[in-house]
């Protein structure tokens, strides 16, 4: 039995879990069309979590993904925050603005948040996935226990054979390409940047896991080709995006649709973690100031407010748009669409 036969899922295709794009409308219409559907709980409490799994589960009665956040605790620098506030607080000007008297640690890792545990073995979704890192023993054994299937992002051989070592069913082999956050497990080692058609095989023939292919996959043709590498399936994240289902607003789908989707950079600005996004006016700033960014998710706060306060004047250029290097093959149709689609181009049975 393969992995996704174990879940019931009979096409080979992931729908990425990125936060800012992925909604339970998106991850039901995915999974009714046979592939993997996923929703993304890193940005939220477990109070938000239920209600997305509620909202999922009210429109599919099919296996679905839910993914989380397994970042360290940032370290705390009052200093080093403060100097970023005030570098960012020309363009919080330019915007009417006033930046944050103060950051905060906006989002938990799901290393420290036992009431997000207590909702997961609560619901047991089919399938829970983590990025940045990987829980506890003790966690993912109560994962296990109410049979949950678990995944993990892995951007080298290293992070998979940890990945293996806990015990986790698969893991998903993100590729230098891949848009939003690099899951690497700790942002400030050295990265060697492997692209997905590298890390994919090299993965499949040293890890000892399934692999998910991740990371530029955007049509039918790709996906035949990670599955011919070895994969048991392809993730896709920036081919959603455009969909009518997901959450990007009005100016990340207008630059997904520009020339902007023929430029994307890696870029700590945002976040405080390397992530792939279009270029726009906040990434252009970042280039020569990133160096100085507070870790994750406290420069996520400064980054978010300073998105909001331009939305509100109607600029977009401040947002974290985030696709993957395959942006310019993105199409727009409903997500089911996309699935049928996809699967018809990689000659899949259905």
């Amino acid at each position: 039995m393969t992995l996704l036969d174990r879940i019931a899922v009979p096409v080979p295709i992931i729908q990425a879990p990125m936060a800012g794009t992925s909604t339970p409308e998106m991850a039901a219409a995915v999974s009714n069309a046979g592939a993997l559907g996923s929703i993304a709980v890193g940005a939220t409490d477990a109070a938000g979590a239920r209600a997305m799994i509620d909202a999922v589960r009210a429109r599919t009665d099919r296996a679905f993904n839910v993914n989380l956040f397994v970042h360290a605790p940032p370290r705390r620098e009052p200093a080093r925050e403060r100097a970023w506030v005030d570098a960012l607080a020309p363009l919080f000007a330019e915007q009417g603005a006033i930046p944050p008297a103060e950051l905060r640690e906006i989002y938990t890792s799901f290393a420290e948040d036992d009431a997000m545990l207590r909702l997961l073995i609560d619901q047991a979704p089919p399938v829970v996935s983590f990025h940045f890192g990987l829980p506890s023993a003790d966690r993912i054994a109560a994962l296990k226990a109410v049979g949950c299937l678990l995944l993990a992002t892995a951007t080298s051989l290293a992070e998979a054979e940890e990945v293996r070592k806990a015990g986790i069913d698969a893991v998903v082999a993100q590729g230098w390409e891949a848009g939003g956050h690099r899951g690497m497990f700790d942002p400030d080692a050295r990265d060697d940047r492997l692209g997905t058609v590298a890390l994919t095989r090299l993965l499949v023939a040293k890890s000892g896991l399934p692999v998910i292919a991740a990371g530029g996959i955007m049509d039918g043709a790709s996906v035949r080709a990670m599955l011919d590498l070895g994969a048991v399936a392809a993730q896709l994240g920036t081919a959603f995006i455009a969909c009518p289902e997901s959450s990007a607003d009005q100016w990340h789908r207008a630059a997904l649709a520009s020339e902007a989707a023929d430029h994307t950079v890696m870029t700590r600005a945002i976040s405080g973690r390397p992530a792939r996004c279009l270029a726009n006016r906040f990434t252009a700033w970042g280039e020569a100031n990133e160096g100085a960014a507070p870790d994750y998710p406290v420069a996520y706060d400064a980054g978010k407010a300073l998105n909001a306060a331009a939305k509100a004047r109607g600029d977009g250029g401040y947002g974290a748009q985030w696709a993957g290097q395959g942006a310019p093959l993105a199409r727009s149709m409903p997500a089911a669409d996309l699935v049928a689609r996809l699967a018809a181009e990689a000659g899949f049975d259905r």
